[in-house]
């Protein structure tokens, strides 16, 4: 069983890898010059190949989560606060996900209106839920 939570950490860590990674492209697609067709489309395709594959990573880690999970007999609930917390910001970093592909289709689209400014602090949001989530695996406060 600690093998795959080993492979678990290892996954989450990959897949919040693109999570850090897919808003910086977008603060660089945000800033690209309207004239600029190839640096667009060259950024469009890093960034559709990134969420791709940390879309594999993502599917992985919640399977080994959920395997984990299952296998060291946590599926209780009761007394369990922290984790209650942090299936909760695991859904919010799943929605960041979903929500980092929404941005990339307005990109596609040429439908974005949001600036490089906003996509920088936007940016910050995975670093805040991996540290969130950590914290409460580790020291488990409540």
């Amino acid at each position: 069983m600690l093998w795959v939570k080993a492979f678990h950490i290892v996954f989450v860590a990959a897949w919040f890898a693109g999570l850090f990674y897919l808003p910086r492209i977008f603060v660089n697609l945000a800033m690209v010059p309207a004239d600029s067709h190839a640096e667009r489309e060259r950024l469009l395709l890093m960034a559709h190949k990134l969420h791709r594959f940390s879309t594999i990573l993502m599917a992985v880690a919640l399977l080994l989560g959920v395997w984990v999970w299952v296998g060291f007999g946590t599926t209780r609930f009761s007394g369990s606060y922290w984790l209650h917390a942090k299936l909760l910001l695991v859904a919010g970093a799943v929605g960041l996900h979903h929500m980092n592909r929404r941005l990339l289709g307005s990109f596609e689209t040429l439908a974005n209106r949001r600036g490089h400014r906003w996509f920088r602090v936007y940016n910050e949001t995975a670093v805040l839920l991996f540290a969130a989530i950590v914290v409460l695996v580790t020291v488990k406060p409540f």
